[in-house]
């Protein structure tokens, strides 16, 4: 059996609405490390769909069948949240070059400025075009959501746009 990487790591975004693809990630992240943090990213010059609040909300219910995840918000540097947690790695998924393209000079920014490590994880196949934002264009026009998000997700996605 492998053992698990020590110490917490943190999976940062948005989530507004958390996916399938988010969720594959978290799983995958879980078995590799002994503490996923979920972090919600407060920004208030971002218009959401769905409050900080509800989207915490869902992702806790999203992931109750983890024992190892946590799910909080911050605001600010991720690097700030990190040290305050005593985090010293990151986990994100990659879609695409696009997706890496980014987020490997943020990994190289967030080791910079606050020692940081970042691990990428390649997305699933089934959900490598798969973003929060299609996921809401689809409900608001009335389609299925259904292997898009998980069930809660979209439950909450017809309420909003109903």
């Amino acid at each position: 059996m492998t053992s698990k990487l020590s110490g917490p790591v943190v999976c940062p975004g948005s989530f507004d609405p958390v996916t399938l693809g988010h969720l594959d990630i978290f799983h995958r992240a879980s078995k590799q490390f002994e503490k996923v943090v979920i972090a919600v990213l407060q920004n208030p010059a971002k218009s959401n769909l769905f409050s900080v609040e509800e989207r915490i909300e869902l992702l806790v219910d999203a992931t109750a069948d983890l024992s190892n995840i946590e799910v909080t918000s911050f605001e600010g540097l991720l690097v700030d949240f990190c040290k305050r947690k005593n985090i010293t790695a990151i986990v994100k998924g990659l879609r695409a070059v696009s997706d890496f393209d980014y987020e490997l000079q943020m990994a190289q920014l967030n080791h910079q400025i606050g020692g940081v490590e970042t691990f990428f994880m390649s997305s699933n196949p089934t959900y490598s075009f798969l973003s929060s934002s299609m996921a809401k264009e689809v409900a608001k026009y009335g389609g299925s959501v259904d292997l898009l998000v998980p069930t809660n997700v979209a439950a909450a996605l017809s309420r909003k746009f109903s």
